[in-house]
């Protein structure tokens, strides 16, 4: 048995917190759980960056300018502008059938 027998993968939800990790940690999880959600047959999920300074919220829209999963994203328009709102491509497991 190795260490990594024991870990236990979160279970994915429709938004992320960020908050949790570490500023130079945020774009590699942020391509991870846009490409997982996709494959989960997601459509729109929340990332939340929070508001501060501004740093995770650019890691964050610079990670979804350049994935192949993102239709399209915008800030989160219900007054919390520390999240942002990402439509999703459908996964091409979704489109082929």
């Amino acid at each position: 048995m190795t260490a990594d027998d024991d870990v236990i993968a979160p279970e994915l939800g429709d938004s992320l917190d960020l908050h949790t990790f570490q500023p130079r940690e945020c774009a590699d999880v942020v391509e991870e759980y846009v490409r997982a959600a996709q494959e989960a047959g997601m459509t729109r999920v929340r990332i939340i960056h929070g508001k501060g300074a501004g740093t995770l919220r650019r890691i964050v829209h610079a990670v979804l300018d350049r994935h192949a999963a993102v239709a399209s994203y915008a800030l989160d328009e219900t007054g919390n502008w520390g999240a942002t709102i990402v439509e999703l491509h459908a996964s091409s497991s979704d489109v082929s059938s």
